[in-house]
């Protein structure tokens, strides 16, 4: 599956929790649900200019409500990725915020 870098990194994850491990060179984006780990890193790597040391994934499942009778999806799936960074490397784009 080839896949447009940009497309694979869908949006940073900006929280409380992903700004402490941001120091510790670990940055958190939701992906394509799709993606692999290797499009993930090549993605990461291509977008930031950065090397990628380990990719860790996350798979979220759908959470459903109900309406009256019928049960609703409030939430849908996604993928979230844990990105780490060699120590030295960091994402500018997260700094500050």
């Amino acid at each position: 599956m080839e896949m447009n870098a940009y497309k694979i990194i869908v949006r940073p994850v900006i929280t409380e929790k992903s700004n402490i491990a941001s120091a510790m060179g670990q940055y958190t984006f939701i992906v394509d649900s799709r993606a692999n780990k290797v499009e993930i890193a090549e993605a990461v790597s291509y977008i930031f200019d950065v090397d990628v040391q380990k990719v860790r994934v996350i798979n979220y499942a759908p959470k459903f409500g109900r309406w009256g009778r019928k049960r609703v999806q409030r939430q849908s799936a996604y993928k979230k990725a844990i990105v780490t960074l060699p120590p030295g490397q960091r994402i500018e784009a997260f700094e500050g915020v």
